[in-house]
């Protein structure tokens, strides 16, 4: 503590430190300045809101960032200050010339309780548009609320205290939910009056409520503090109350005052002025209070809240002090309006102005006069959680943030004389970063410090002053902060304290170390001695972290791995993106977590590719971890059916998995697959030898028929089920009939031979109109009667004798046909047209007479070769070659004829000639059969072409040519 003294020494005989506007050239030596020439902020840093309220402000109140104003025309106006543009309105329910009195809000701004002059309360929930009343309040005008500051339900407020105008204290509790416990429809679960501090014939009001839960050994049993206040006394309750009791939650402790066993302790300080105010100072929100402070009549009362019994059995107060009230220059009496209470300070609102007074040496540090167009400041409030302070007047608000509050406490504490309570501030060793002195000599004096903070301070702040181009020694301080911190976490676990808000606290501000951009930049070359530091300290957790941070996920993966945290592999696995790292790491994580693995690889969706993850799914011992199997099936049914996977290699192993573990889902998969080749994504024959392996005959009936395999799926169907083989023996095409009457036959046999069902063999005949009786007859056994299938055989007689009655009639039917045929060709042969010389043909117009031609019964005449012409082009392919072939035939036949002619004009015998006119007959006659069977303009041939375009593609071109 030597060197803190040494210090404020320096600093008060220093009469000859050059200022700012001196010169002197000597002032800029060693890079670091006076702490004295800092120019500080000040602690309390006001900014008004800008709003115009429509309506004079009556009251507000803030808590953790929720902010409700009570305004004259009794509309609330409520607005959550993180979205400050969406403010939101709440009209109160009143009578006439009814107002506010107070409005109540809980530190977590989730209930708001409103007091009204004509006696009535309400209750707003935070999620309300419209206030409840609290119908059991009526009659009773609040003062004070004690919030429950455990409280952790947003539903509720839990069991807390009320205090009336009439010096009555009571315990309800508060609930969102409509239907409560004890009286249906109503906001208030209970209500119970607990005690009374009226005195003699005058009735006080209750104007503080304060309780918190004292530290107890016995968790069924906890004890509370009561703090409560009127104009002129401040009393104190002590008891415990039991977790299992029924409410009221403090009927208990007060029955022990009123039955006058226990008497309360109480302060009482004269000359009040009719109202008080009760603050408490929480550290951190549901951490005990440190301080208290009572704005009274005479002063400001204040002290410690000291819960280890230092006061007595019966009180919690310590180092309790009256500070008088500052008074103006006429040296009269300026009644505050109200106060809050900060670490170190206790602010004191007055109609003109706001003061703040330290605590430590009641000295005014802050004083903030309002001017008069402003107006009269009407209040002051505190949020709790958030730390700011408010202040309004009936037309503005102003917020108040507090800004390092401890800066000079250091200071003041070694004024005092306090050096123990001076250690625990390190500003002293801040002003030392900024000073002259030699780095060495403050670095040793502030290592003989036991606490090293106060180091930590200096060396982090020659840090900062450090240059970009000074690289060596901020490597050196970067190390030496590291080691300090990792020092520190060390001695805080060896004493048991790793659980403790001092150890979380001092990890958060070495990852902030860490995490600045220049301490990053630093250490990124010298990762590798980084590592060794924090590794040689045994500090897992900080390992991590800045492994994280340099972006080394695969030596923090591994590392967990090394030590068998595989939970914690697949954390850090998760927080990073290199989708390569899972498909390394996953083999390993698969096997021994296997289900977090699955749901980390479902999370990254699309970004991983399933085909690179084969190996992860692969690696199980089916005999030993069963469930790691089933989580293969679970991502590999995420691939196919979430994100449509088509790949061979998913399906197949998919496939493989569900033939070896599920079996109950094989068949689920493969109907779903459907039954058309093409749209398949797993191998056909690869999964009818596993499915065959495995012995799952249904898949393989299915897969049989998939592949076209009738006959083996009815075969194997058999071996399962006559009705799934029956089911397999419709498939064939309604074309094929001869396939589908031998599956039938064959589980007519296997019904007949194995099952020995005669009669189901019956009702086959009916199931399938290819099948006979005498289909199935040589099957039956030699002993079989007929009186099994009588009726089938009578069935199938009767079919005969009706197919038989049927040919009868169509034998009938065909002969009359062939008489009348008969009589028409007779009729034929004598037959006969006219050919006129001027006829000419339909076709062509020529005359008809000039080459060969037809005649038709129906008068229409063609040249023989344009009837040809016409009808060639709509005949098939093969007639045409046909007609080709036999004009080519006649063509040879006429000219051998000529050539016979002339060889019998030179006494040649003319015998081929003769064999070949028999030919050309032939020819024609079939040439006739293919090209004249009808008239092209008024039989069949016509209907033909009655699609048949007026002009063909290939003639368009000249066509179009000729319009022109």
């Amino acid at each position: 503590m030597a060197s803190i003294l040494d210090q404020y020494e320096e600093e008060s005989n220093r009469s000859g430190v050059r200022r700012p506007n001196e010169v002197g050239g000597d002032f800029i030596s060693s890079g670091f300045i006076d702490a004295r020439l800092e120019t500080e902020l000040p602690i309390f840093d006001k900014k008004k809101v800008n709003f115009k309220p429509p309506d004079p402000i009556t009251h507000l109140v803030v808590s953790n960032n929720f902010l409700v104003m009570a305004m004259s025309s009794n509309v609330l106006l409520r607005l959550d200050l993180e979205q400050p543009d969406q403010p939101d309105e709440v009209e109160l329910p009143r009578a006439l010339e009814d107002r506010i009195h107070k409005i109540f809000q809980d530190p977590t701004g989730r209930h708001l309780i409103i007091s009204m002059g004509s006696q009535e309360n309400y209750y707003l929930s935070r999620n309300w548009k419209k206030p409840k009343p609290i119908a059991k309040l009526r009659g009773h005008i609040l003062e004070s609320v004690g919030w429950n500051w455990q409280n952790a339900n947003d539903n509720t407020t839990n069991s807390i205290l009320l205090g009336t105008s009439k010096g009555l204290i009571l315990e309800t509790e508060l609930s969102v939910f409509e239907d409560s416990r004890f009286f249906q429809g109503n906001v208030e679960q209970y209500l119970k009056q607990l005690f009374s501090l009226q005195s003699m014939d005058r009735s006080e009001p209750v104007t503080g409520l304060e309780f918190d839960r004292m530290p107890s050994s016995d968790m069924s049993i906890y004890k509370y503090y009561i703090l409560a206040t009127t104009p002129g006394r401040l009393y104190q309750f002590i008891g415990q109350v039991s977790q299992s009791a029924e409410p009221p939650m403090f009927l208990s402790l007060f029955q022990q005052y009123e039955s006058g066993a226990v008497h309360p302790q109480f302060l009482e300080l004269p000359g009040d002025f009719g109202y008080s105010e009760l603050h408490l100072f929480f550290p951190k929100f549901r951490q005990q209070a440190l301080k208290f402070a009572w704005m009274a009549g005479p002063g400001l009362y204040y002290g410690d809240i000291s819960l280890k019994g230092s006061a007595g059995p019966s009180s919690i107060l310590s180092n309790a002090k009256l500070m008088p009230y500052r008074k103006d220059g006429d040296e009269r009496s300026n009644k505050p309006l109200a106060m809050v209470l900060t670490e170190f300070h206790m602010l004191v609102l007055y109609p003109d102005s706001m003061k703040a007074i330290c605590s430590l040496n009641e000295e005014l540090v802050f004083d903030d006069i309002y001017p008069e167009r402003l107006g009269k400041l009407k209040g002051i409030c505190k949020d709790a959680i958030r730390g700011t302070i408010w202040t309004f007047t009936s037309t503005s608000v102003f917020k108040y943030k507090v800004i390092k509050e401890d800066r000079n406490v250091w200071q003041m504490y070694l004024e005092k004389g306090e050096f123990d309570l001076a250690k625990e501030y390190e500003e002293s060793a801040a002003m030392f970063a900024l000073t002259q002195n030699s780095f060495e000599e403050i670095a040793l004096k502030l290592i003989k410090l036991p606490n090293k903070e106060a180091l930590k301070v200096f060396v982090q702040h020659k840090l900062s002053a450090l240059k970009l181009q000074d690289k060596t020694q901020m490597t050196m301080l970067v190390t030496w902060m590291i080691e300090l911190f990792l020092n520190q976490l060390g001695g805080l676990k060896e004493q048991g304290q790793d659980n403790t808000s001092e150890y979380d606290k001092t990890q958060e501000d070495f990852r902030q170390f860490l995490g600045q951009q220049r301490v990053r930049e630093c250490v990124s070359n010298n990762r590798s001695v980084v590592y060794d530091l924090i590794a040689s300290h045994g500090d897992v957790e900080d390992l991590v972290f800045f492994a994280v941070l340099m972006k080394d996920f695969e030596r923090v993966i591994g590392h967990h791995i090394q030590h068998e945290n595989y939970r914690g592999a697949l954390d850090v696995l998760t927080k990073q993106s290199d989708m390569e790292l899972y498909y390394r790491f996953s083999p390993l994580l698969m096997q021994y977590v296997s289900k977090e693995t699955v749901e980390a690889w479902i999370k990254q969706g699309r970004q991983l590719d399933p085909k690179k993850l084969i190996p992860a799914l692969v690696q199980y011992d089916h005999s030993r971890n069963r469930e790691q199997g089933n989580e293969a099936i679970r991502y590999l049914e995420f691939c196919v059916q979430k994100m449509d996977n088509k790949d061979p290699a998913i399906h197949n192993y998919l496939l493989s998995l569900y033939a070896k573990l599920q079996p109950q889902n094989l068949m689920t998969y493969l109907q779903l697959q459907g039954e058309d080749p093409e749209e398949i994504s797993y191998d056909v024959k690869y999964a009818l030898r596993l499915c065959a392996e495995f012995g799952h005959k249904k898949a393989c009936v299915h897969i049989y028929s998939l592949m076209g395999l009738f006959e083996e799926a009815v075969d194997m169907a058999l071996q399962v089920d006559v009705e799934l083989a029956k089911q397999q023996a419709d498939k064939p095409d309604e074309e094929d009939r001869d396939m589908r009457k031998k599956l039938w036959l064959r589980i007519a046999r296997h019904v007949v031979e194995e099952e020995k069902d005669i009669k189901r063999a019956m009702e086959f005949l009916h199931e399938c109109d290819r099948l006979k009786i005498e289909d199935i007859l040589p099957f039956f056994p030699d002993f079989v009667t007929i009186d099994h299938f009588k009726d089938a055989i009578i069935s199938s007689l009767q079919e005969y004798n009706q197919h038989i009655d049927s040919l009868k009639e169509e034998m009938e039917e065909a002969t009359q046909s062939a008489e009348e045929i008969r009589k028409e060709i007779q009729s034929f042969r004598n037959k006969y047209a006219f050919v006129k010389a001027e006829d000419k043909c339909s076709s062509c117009n020529y005359p008809l007479m000039s080459r060969g031609f037809y005649l038709f019964p129906c008068g229409h005449k063609f040249h023989m070769d344009c009837l040809i012409a016409e009808v060639l082009p709509s005949l098939p392919a093969s007639k045409r070659s046909q007609v080709e072939q036999l004009q080519r035939k006649l063509a040879e036949g006429e000219a051998l004829q000529g050539a016979g002619t002339v060889a019998a004009g030179a006494g040649k015998r003319p015998d081929s000639s003769l064999v070949s006119g028999v030919k050309d007959m032939d020819v024609k006659a079939k040439l006739d059969e293919l090209v004249a069977s009808e008239c092209i303009l008024c039989g069949d041939f016509m209907i033909r072409c009655v699609d048949k375009l007026f002009i063909e593609d290939e003639e368009w071109s000249s066509v179009a040519t000729e319009w022109e």
